[in-house]
């Protein structure tokens, strides 16, 4: 073993699998948008004049693409099930506001997205075993 190498910390490599890891669920996000939001543009023309629906698809779109990207990494039902939760939670803890006038359709749509980054963390964080290794 080289000098480098012993220097290295021990969790440095499993920090940077979790690291990834959360970017690799990033680009599963975007691509389940970017695939899945012209199907339901065809499907439903009028979809983004409907804010609650419009978020609610948004999510369904990108909790797909994780959940296939994380079946084809083999991770459990369980940990998909969380990954995907992540996805709804801030607009589904957001909604009331929008509902109420307290918050524009477009506040709704970036902080719903703003909030989905610590709600994975929390997610991957209570399966670190899982995503570090």
């Amino acid at each position: 073993m080289s000098p480098e190498q012993r220097a290295e910390p021990r969790n440095a490599r499993p920090a940077l699998r979790f690291a990834l890891h959360f970017l690799e669920m990033v680009v599963a996000m975007v691509a389940g948008m970017l695939v899945l939001e012209p199907v339901w543009s065809f499907l439903w023309p009028d979809l983004s004049d409907v804010v609650t629906a419009h978020v609610l698809v948004m999510a369904t779109d990108m909790a797909l693409g994780m959940a296939l990207w994380m079946r084809i990494r083999h991770h459990g039902w369980a940990g998909i099930a969380e990954m995907s939760a992540a996805m709804y939670v801030p607009f589904i803890v957001l909604l009331p506001f929008h509902w109420t006038g307290v918050l524009s359709g477009m506040a709704l749509m970036t902080a719903g997205h703003v909030l989905m980054v610590p709600a994975m963390l929390v997610a991957m964080l209570r399966r670190r075993h899982e995503y570090g290794c």
